[in-house]
């Protein structure tokens, strides 16, 4: 029994074509075209033959291959007394369309669903019953030309079968019986075009007269999946290229998926490479470690950004800081106050007046007046045992020395973030390290996670007991790093929406 077709919309009588049922007996089937009559188009049917109650209580007849086919959403019925004497006077069965029964007559709903795209106006003789992988019947929709096939490409169309004796669109109508002449082969290429560029997510199967490989290979170079010859489908030929052709296509849309993920990637660690910053650190005996998680979905870069350099001195300078938001343009300008600070530092300035700099650049290149950014900046003494803190409204680093609790440094002095006041100052504060020491720069992302249902922020306290408790279990350097970003992620509960970045310095003696 044909299978079910989604109702897209209804289809006036002239756009769809009138349903036809196959013959009984000898008689003619009403509605069926007189000799000579061209008949009704059909928009869409099942691939299996239409079928018919013939009149005496025979049984239906399974439609010839030339016959046309019974939309599916009909049934052939008898539909009351007279219509029945009519019939059995005639032999003729009345059609009506019947979506109730229709809907509860037939079977599931089909796995594929092909268009065909012909403009034989005797139905589709070319198309013979088409079974899938499981037996069930392919459902087929027809078009006459490509107007219709745009109206009938919907989402549930898995195959195209394109007649490439179908006219090109704006071509002249040509001689021939399948419009020969000199332009054909190009019309014919048109066209195929057109349908590919109609349907780029869609397999093609390309129809074309027998022998004409050269054509057919042609379409297959154009974009098609396959080429098939007119004259020698039958169905399981045809339904073998069709389930063929659907999971080239898949293949193909996932190797090319694949193709572009793997390029994207290359693409992201390039970029990445660039944004992120290398630290210069020759000459210094500090070890180095960083830890970066935007808070964005697959996000290369946030708002936060860090640095660390060591100027011909000898010092080591190093820097952390967060733009307001979560956005590319918020990336962006820590970008560039990253590499302002790096430019800045390198050129000798430090403290408030290196903080007041990248403040005017801030003040330059943010979008909106609302925008600020945090800051902290630390510059160690190229003997490792002092340093200079400045603070610009960003949290302050932990510091912790062997025998000691790890603590905040000293954030008494802490000045506005950059970009709230135009007259900001930003004092520099003395620290002293000692000869063996870690200190841990980071953004607010780390302490701003909620601590499991209770709602609370973790906080700098909260941070600073997790931290104490890590080095006492042994962790340094990047393995510190990157467990206490997955213990904050796990009292969270799941992904932080904030971005976080973390930055660690350890001076070591030597032995």
């Amino acid at each position: 029994m044909p299978a079910p077709v989604p109702r897209q919309r209804t289809l006036p009588a002239a756009e769809s074509g009138q349903v036809h049922a196959a013959s009984m007996n000898s008689g003619p089937t009403e509605g069926t075209p007189e000799p000579g009559t061209t008949a009704p188009h059909t928009a869409e049917h099942p691939a299996i033959s239409t079928t018919g109650s013939t009149a005496n209580g025979g049984a239906p007849k399974g439609g010839s291959e030339g016959a046309p086919c019974a939309e599916a959403d009909t049934r052939t019925d008898i539909d009351s007394d007279t219509d029945t004497d009519t019939a059995n006077r005639t032999g003729k069965a009345r059609t009506r369309i019947t979506p109730d029964s229709a809907e509860a007559a037939s079977p599931a709903p089909t796995n594929l669903t092909l268009l065909l795209i012909e403009d034989d106006p005797a139905g589709s003789p070319i198309v013979p019953t088409l079974l899938d992988r499981s037996g069930k019947p392919i459902r087929v929709r027809t078009a006459r030309n490509l107007t219709e096939a745009e109206r009938l490409l919907t989402d549930d169309v898995h195959c195209i079968l394109l007649d490439l004796a179908l006219p090109a669109p704006g071509s002249r109508p040509v001689n021939g019986a399948n419009g020969g002449g000199d332009d054909e082969g190009d019309d014919e290429l048109a066209v195929l075009k057109h349908v590919l560029e109609l349907a780029p997510r869609h397999a093609v199967l390309a129809l074309t007269a027998s022998g004409d490989a050269e054509r057919g290979a042609e379409a297959v170079r154009v974009g098609a999946q396959d080429y098939l010859f007119r004259d020698e489908l039958d169905s399981r030929l045809l339904s073998r290229a069709i389930r063929y052709a659907v999971e080239r296509k898949r293949s193909d849309s996932a190797e090319r998926r694949l193709a572009e993920g793997r390029l994207h990637a290359r693409e992201n660690r390039r970029l990445e490479r660039g944004l992120l910053p290398t630290p210069l650190l020759d000459g210094s005996p500090l070890h180095f470690a960083a830890r970066y998680r935007p808070g964005r979905s697959r996000a290369l870069l946030g708002g936060d950004f860090y640095d660390v350099v060591r100027t011909p001195d000898g010092t080591v300078h190093a820097m952390i800081g967060d733009v307001c938001g979560h956005g590319p343009d918020e990336a962006a300008l820590g970008v560039e106050l990253r590499i302002a600070w790096r430019a800045l530092t390198l050129a000798g300035l430090s403290g408030d007046e290196l903080l007041g700099t990248l403040q005017q650049v801030l003040e330059h290149e943010r979008a909106h007046d609302e925008i600020f950014a945090t800051l902290c900046t630390v510059d160690i003494s190229p003997d490792g045992r002092e340093a200079g803190l400045c603070l610009a409204g960003h949290p302050s680093p932990l510091l912790a020395r062997p025998g000691q609790p790890a603590r905040l440094l000293p954030y008494d002095d802490n000045g506005p973030a950059l970009g709230l006041l135009p007259d900001a100052r930003w004092p520099r504060t003395r620290v002293d390290l000692g000869t063996e020491w870690s200190l841990m720069l980071y953004t607010d992302g780390l302490i701003e996670g909620r601590v499991g249902d209770s709602g609370e922020r973790l906080g700098q306290d909260g941070m600073v007991g997790m931290v104490r408790r890590q080095l006492t279990e042994g962790l340094r350097g990047e393995e510190l790093l990157r467990a206490a970003v997955n213990e904050v992620r796990a009292l969270n509960g799941g992904e932080l929406t904030d971005d976080v970045a973390l930055l660690l310095l350890d001076r070591v003696p030597q032995p």
